[in-house]
């Protein structure tokens, strides 16, 4: 496993770990908008999964209204099982991509949002994706936190490290120590 399989299954897992919790919210508190990112937590996750798909699109060339209009059922679903089912396909996709351009070499290669005609390289475009969730990950689990979840994951790489090798530990935010599973 290299440090872009790390990045990708770690951005993946940890986006998902924090929307099974959500689960465990109801409706009104996954709408309830608070001060920060895009104000709720369906809609900072909505915004994380529809960026990726929106990218990730770009990347693989299919930004057209016939793959808009094929996929539009499925990712006008903002429900938390909808965004589940969006980033299974997504994280599928958009890592799939990512590792044949580390593996070709093209991450310097370049390409174009045909929208806005602006040229970016490949690899740019790949780094953008993982620590744009990052960003907003760490905006949601602050607004979990103020909806009163308790033991939310850190969402730490390490912590991920753990489970994806089977090493059967991970790290309790609440009380700063490393635990078993």
């Amino acid at each position: 496993m290299n440090v872009l399989d790390r990045l990708l299954g770690h951005n993946a897992w940890t986006t998902r770990q924090l929307l099974l919790r959500c689960r465990e919210l109801s409706e009104d508190q996954l709408n309830r908008n608070f001060d920060i990112g895009d104000r709720s937590l369906i809609g900072t996750f909505e915004h994380i999964v529809s960026c990726m798909e929106s990218h990730t699109d770009l990347l693989l060339g299919r930004r057209t209204e016939a793959n808009y209009l094929a996929t539009k059922a499925i990712r006008d679903d903002e429900s938390i099982d909808g965004i589940l089912t969006r980033l299974t396909i997504v994280s599928k996709d958009f890592s799939e991509f990512a590792v044949k351009v580390d593996r070709e070499g093209r991450a310097d290669d370049m390409c174009t949002n045909t929208e806005q005609t602006k040229r970016w390289p490949i690899g740019s475009v790949i780094a953008h994706i993982i620590t744009h969730s990052m960003h907003h990950r760490a905006q949601a689990m602050y607004i979990m936190e103020q909806l009163g979840l308790q033991d939310v994951i850190e969402g730490d790489a390490l912590g991920w490290e753990g489970q994806a090798r089977g090493w059967g530990y991970g790290w309790s935010h609440s009380t700063g120590k490393t635990v078993a599973d």
